[in-house]
């Protein structure tokens, strides 16, 4: 009976060894997992086709936001959020919310990006423009 024992404990602690020995070293994983500075934070799809609106939108867009909120409004690491997630859905944050944060700054309330200062030279128009393309980006992935 005790030499039972004694093998099961020597199977035991070789096993735990070699699992020890073969499992993904926990800071590797964690810089795999974490996005390059500057990378974009989601994959997206793009629309056919952009209204007249969002064509605008898109131009205001890369000229202001595009520095923190990257390429289509897919995020940028270590800068800012994409926008192109559930998060600013319609219903979460309306159109309004995106004015309001162009014209006042936000603070940081879902991510952690730090506070959106306000942004210069963006007109009321310029920023429903805006809203338009990121609301049309949204709806071509499922975000209504």
């Amino acid at each position: 009976m005790k030499t039972y024992i004694l093998y099961a404990a020597l199977v035991a602690a070789i096993a735990g060894g070699v699992w020890l020995s073969l499992r993904p070293d926990p800071a590797t994983v964690a810089k795999a997992a974490t996005p390059a500075q500057g990378a974009a934070l989601v994959a997206i799809s793009l629309p056919e086709t952009l209204s007249a609106q969002a064509v605008m939108g898109k131009r205001a867009f890369e000229s202001t936001c595009i520095t923190c909120h990257g390429k289509n409004a897919t995020g940028k690491a270590g800068f800012g959020p994409p926008l192109v997630h559930k998060i600013y859905e319609p219903s979460h944050h309306g159109d309004m919310a995106f004015l309001a944060a162009v014209q006042a700054g936000v603070r940081a309330h879902h991510w952690r990006f730090g506070n959106m200062p306000p942004q210069e030279g963006l007109t009321r128009a310029d920023t429903a423009n805006i809203v338009t393309y990121v609301r049309e980006l949204q709806r071509a992935n499922g975000i209504n």
